[in-house]
């Protein structure tokens, strides 16, 4: 079925009595289009922010919709068998840009598949349907009269994902006046030229509110500095490696490397699809760990496999190098994808192997993987404190600072300084066609 703007149809047609199937969102554009799903309850706004499902936030709370992007193809898979009528009667499937208008896309191909990926209903939106929004609404999901129905929209906004945020109910800093809200970034008055409240912010600190309330004064430093430096709407995989020689003892009992994960997960909800991070520990040998996500957060050093003391690494020693091909192997074979990897390696120095480390970091100069290292407590960081003077790089793929300990430094600063040469990389990768 080739469907019209404004045409609506039961999906029971082509579904008959199945109650779970796809759309399907295919962009052609030479620019980056994200795409959402609202979930509206019966005053057509926002039932809650859970209910927004897009790269950040992949699943609603029932997994009533869930969200999966590969390439220029936004796919949102449906059990309408999950939903509660009565909470969230309506699902709007949005596209939105952050500086180019919908007129340059070349097309927006909206998909109605079954469970066996056969297309049933197709709608198309090319350029001549808009002029300078920067936002539409592309199609709806809602229960009317006893049934489900699917209704092509493409209508525009002009004002974008802000016009949009207000017009579902949401909430949206004036772009010309300070801002204090009950969600805003800091208790103070914040000008929009550092930080407006979009969805995002939004989302992010409302999912820290509700699964990890301690975190959320770190989240509100963090959006701060993911701001300041360009990569509030970044998507990236990031991951941590932990140094877990013989030295590191006390920052392991103390809980320093705890609190280490806990300043990481704001970047991973903000950053990663699944709001995650990949983790290993090192000492002779690299340590798998399971991924850390709001869930296992809370006490993770002290419940991983047995707790920290039982970790089988190997002998307490330093080998850089394992890590550092465990976590290449694993990005780029065992775990590939499109997106960049933000990864932070800590460490408390005494590292002896300069030569090899210099080399791996060489010759991975030319992979989607940025490596932050940091220096807690420690000395003789040897190679790391000289990653910026490395030569017969693609790109400069690393940075590294130093503190005497996890609470010697303010979170913002700690922030600034994770976040400070990430948004470089991110430009030269681009340019080397590193990343697309």
């Amino acid at each position: 079925m080739q469907l019209v703007s404004g045409q609506k149809f039961a999906l029971a047609q082509l579904l008959q009595s199945t109650l779970q199937f796809t759309v399907r969102v295919q962009v052609q554009a030479s620019f980056e289009i994200d795409v959402s799903s609202f979930g509206l309850g019966g005053n057509n706004k926002l039932y809650h922010d859970d209910y927004m499902t897009f790269y950040n936030q992949p699943k609603t709370p029932e997994q009533e919709v869930q969200y999966f992007h590969k390439a220029q193809q936004h796919i949102f898979q449906f059990d309408l068998s999950q939903i509660d009528i009565q909470k969230t009667p309506r699902f709007v499937i949005c596209a939105t840009t952050d500086h180019v208008t919908l007129n340059n896309i070349q097309h927006i191909q909206v998909e109605l598949l079954n469970l066996h990926a056969q297309v049933l209903a197709s709608y198309q939106l090319t350029s001549t349907h808009f002029q300078q929004e920067k936002a539409a609404m592309l199609c709806e999901i809602y229960f009317k009269n006893a049934d489900w129905r699917m209704a092509a929209i493409g209508q525009g906004f002009n004002g974008g994902l802000k016009a949009l945020v207000e017009y579902f109910g949401g909430e949206v800093a004036d772009e010309n006046t300070p801002v204090q809200m009950e969600h805003a970034i800091t208790s103070q008055s914040i000008s929009s030229s550092t930080s407006t409240l979009d969805l995002k912010k939004k989302v992010v600190l409302d999912k820290i509110e509700k699964s990890a309330p301690q975190l959320l004064d770190l989240t509100k430093k963090s959006l701060l500095s993911l701001e300041k430096n360009n990569l509030l709407g970044v998507k990236a995989r990031v991951a941590l490696v932990l140094d877990y020689s013989g030295s590191m003892n006390q920052q392991y009992k103390k809980g320093d490397v705890q609190k280490v994960l806990d300043r990481i997960m704001p970047l991973a909800v903000n950053f990663d699809d699944d709001g995650s991070f990949e983790c290993w520990a090192f000492a002779q040998h690299a340590l798998r760990l399971s991924d850390v996500h709001l869930g296992n957060l809370k006490n993770y050093i002290n419940t991983e496999q047995g707790g920290h003391k039982k970790w089988d690494a190997g002998a307490r020693f330093n080998n850089e190098p394992a890590a550092l091909h465990a976590v290449i192997d694993y990005f780029s074979k065992e775990s590939p994808s499109e997106l960049p990897v933000y990864v932070v390696f800590i460490s408390d120095g005494g590292v002896s192997e300069t030569k090899k480390i210099k080399q791996i970091l060489k010759d991975a100069s030319n992979q989607a993987i940025f490596w932050q290292f940091v220096g807690i407590g420690g000395r003789n960081y040897g190679a790391l404190e000289q990653l910026d003077e490395m030569a017969g790089r693609v790109v400069d793929n690393c940075n590294f600072f130093a503190m005497d300990n996890i609470d010697s430094m303010p979170e913002a600063q700690l922030y600034d300084l994770l976040l400070n040469e990430f948004p470089m990389w991110l430009k030269a990768a681009q340019q080397k066609n590193i990343i697309k």
